[in-house]
């Protein structure tokens, strides 16, 4: 996956539409939840390709490098 500052910015900026986590920043959303739509189905466009991206700072144990880019 090639990443852009740009896809890291959102995944701190962005929030979920829907469901349990509504208002969730992305990388806040558990990892059960993640690893859930990634069994399922992550939705179609940016907000699925952000979520297999938080999914994948998670199970890495990066996410925290996000922090400086919280705002």
């Amino acid at each position: 996956m090639d990443l852009k500052h740009e896809d890291l910015k959102a995944l701190v900026e962005r929030t979920m539409p829907f469901g349990k986590y509504q208002g969730r920043v992305l990388i806040d959303l558990p990892e059960p939840y993640l690893l859930w739509f990634a069994d399922k189905g992550f939705p179609k466009g940016e907000l699925g390709r952000y979520m297999a991206l938080a999914l994948m700072l998670k199970m890495d144990g990066t996410e925290k490098l996000l922090d400086p880019l919280r705002a």
